[in-house]
């Protein structure tokens, strides 16, 4: 299995457009050892993809996937005049910054195979009625994701095999479910390749780990997870919000309970990973004693054209 890490930032990117904070100021400035980073989402191939021409399936649509699409070839392998290796979209939750992408895929000839919960199909067809405008272009071929652990597949690419797991994080603040959640609002995806029986469990929006999630984890040869923010008081301290990590459905990577601290009970064996950083985030700071910690926990930190096989 190859995964493309198209983007690996948490909503509004890195630098935010608008934010002056330590880090955004200071990747601008160049007095910063950072990266810039586009919104989170992963493209993954079955197989080592290092042949070209092999398709995948996109787990979330970022509003910054024309620039990812032109950064990665391996989703635009050229094989006719028009051409894509996108053999489908799968999304975890109707964030913004996770299914606003799709309306850049509007100019497709048949439509666009998704799958998705029926909380989320709710909320792109209601509160931010995302599938309802892409009816006048090229529509979507909607596939529902079942939430008792059945296993499925895209027959585009049956050699990936997927399972959804319901997590506890938020809704979209346009969801009617923001307040109070339902199964499916937000999940975390296990993803195995046939062949190989390589795994990984993707869950950029994690608000709490419990037993089931942790064995998930645990059985995975990767994990790519919550990276949103260091502390929970993050944007609190800084003046941004008057919300925590927590109350927005984000785990926060320090403290008792925190990301760290369960991820340094996964086997050896498991590639850990950071995925969904906030702007905010020092672990963004290269030369941060934040970053020398997870260095020290053997957790990395997602980049964007990062290419992964677990």
């Amino acid at each position: 299995m190859r995964i493309t890490v198209l983007g690996s930032a948490a909503g509004g990117g890195f630098p935010q457009w608008n934010c002056n904070c330590r880090n955004c100021a200071g990747v601008r400035s160049g007095s910063l050892r950072a990266k810039a980073r586009t919104q989170s989402s992963i493209f993954v191939q079955p197989g080592n993809g290092s042949d070209g021409g092999v398709d995948g399936l996109l787990i979330n649509a970022s509003p910054d996937i024309l620039t990812q699409i032109q950064r990665n070839p391996a989703l635009q392998p050229a094989r006719g005049l028009r051409d894509t290796a996108i053999a489908g979209v799968v999304l975890i939750d109707g964030q913004i910054d996770h299914a606003t992408g799709l309306f850049m895929l509007r100019e497709r000839t048949s439509p666009l195979p998704l799958w998705c919960t029926d909380p989320v199909h709710e909320d792109l067809s209601t509160g931010n009625p995302v599938l309802r405008v892409l009816q006048h272009y090229c529509g979507t071929a909607r596939e529902r994701i079942p939430l008792d652990g059945r296993a499925f597949s895209s027959p585009a690419v049956p050699d990936l095999l997927l399972r959804a797991m319901p997590l506890s994080s938020k809704a979209a603040p346009y969801s009617p479910h923001r307040e109070a959640q339902v199964p499916g609002d937000n999940i975390g995806l296990s993803i195995t390749d046939r062949a190989s029986g390589r795994s990984v469990f993707y869950a950029p929006g994690l608000g709490e780990i419990d037993e089931r999630v942790f064995d998930a984890m645990s059985t995975a040869d990767a994990v790519m997870v919550d990276g949103t923010f260091w502390t929970d008081d993050e944007m609190t301290s800084l003046g941004i919000s008057g919300k925590t990590a927590r109350s927005i459905g984000h785990l926060p990577q320090s403290g008792p309970g925190g990301m760290i601290e369960w991820l340094s009970r996964l086997p050896a064996r498991t590639r850990k990973l950071l995925i969904h950083i906030n702007n905010t985030n020092p672990i963004l700071d290269e030369d941060s004693p934040q970053r020398a910690a997870l260095a020290a926990a053997g957790i990395d930190v997602c980049e964007d054209s990062q290419v992964i096989t677990p």
